[in-house]
């Protein structure tokens, strides 16, 4: 069996992670291929995240896009939440959401339910820019897909979900 698999710029496979082993020692190809994809397409993530948070705004790091879509989403919430969502610490994420309210992204409030806690939300701004960057990203899958039957879409889109809920526990 062959599959098309993805090779870093230099021409070799990147990432190593623990591979299942077929009878005889040999890694099996499915698993093999699985991981090569999946390290193709993280990378290929990482950098479009940096694109999507350069096309918020300019001064936006990388990693900040990913409270943005959040927010979007879930609507306002507590720091703890997010640094707990994100897997940083209280300190780090302070930092990040103190950038974001300097570049007018996200603004706080106290939290009506706990006056120690502050609450965290899109500004009007941030809400229209995030949307902005979500809306063309969704219109390039749909040209990038057009070709896919919708039902290979959504069999994707199932298969990508139950991964990763596998992947978080």
């Amino acid at each position: 069996m062959s599959a098309d698999v993805h090779k870093d710029e230099t021409g070799s496979d990147s990432g190593t992670v623990d591979i299942e082993v077929g009878d005889g020692g040999i890694p099996d190809p499915e698993y093999l291929s699985l991981e090569r994809e999946l390290t193709f397409l993280l990378r290929r993530a990482r950098a479009n995240q940096g694109e999507m948070a350069r096309e918020v705004h300019p001064d936006l790091e990388s990693a900040a896009y990913g409270l943005l879509v959040r927010l979007e989403e879930y609507g306002r919430q507590r720091a703890t939440e997010l640094a707990a969502y994100i897997g940083v610490g209280k300190a780090t994420m302070s930092r990040q959401l103190r950038a974001l309210e300097d570049l007018g992204l996200i603004a706080r409030e106290p939290d009506p339910a706990d006056g120690r806690a502050w609450l965290v939300d899109l500004t009007d701004e941030g809400r229209r820019r995030v949307t902005h960057v979500r809306e063309a990203r969704r219109e390039r899958y749909v040209s990038q897909l057009s070709h896919w039957d919708r039902r290979e879409v959504a069999e994707l889109a199932r298969l990508l979900h139950q991964l990763n809920g596998v992947m978080e526990k």
